[in-house]
């Protein structure tokens, strides 16, 4: 059986560093969402920020999961916030940040339709 090599057109996230990741050539410093469809969007001003309304902004991607990079440590959104995926029907994974770019890239290169919220906060 010969064996190809996955190819896969999604975006992905090609580096990872304390407060930023790296799409194609671009080197991205703020909060931001990018989906396996090729969307990127700034997203929230910070953990301390995020309400309701950014998990609705993203139940309305309308995706398979979300992966939350929550910064450089671990850090649970409260599930008022999360209620909007739930209802939606979209799963949710919490994890730090460089875990979330690693995940986000695996499920987008396996053709899954994912979009990854990422908080690029320097560690403290």
């Amino acid at each position: 059986m010969r064996l190809q090599p996955d190819r896969s057109d999604a975006q992905t996230i090609s580096a990872h560093g304390p407060g930023w990741v790296g799409v194609a050539s671009e080197k991205i410093t703020h909060n931001v969402v990018i989906g396996s469809r090729g969307q990127r969007v700034e997203w929230a001003g910070g953990f301390e920020a995020l309400g309701p309304e950014h998990f609705a902004m993203l139940a309305d991607m309308k995706v398979e999961v979300v992966i939350f990079g929550s910064g450089p440590r671990l850090r649970f959104p409260k599930p008022a916030w999360i209620r909007p995926l739930v209802e939606a029907g979209i799963g949710i994974e919490t994890m730090d940040t460089p875990a979330a770019c690693r995940t986000y890239n695996i499920l987008a290169q396996e053709g899954r339709d994912v979009a990854v919220a990422l908080l690029l906060e320097q560690p403290s």
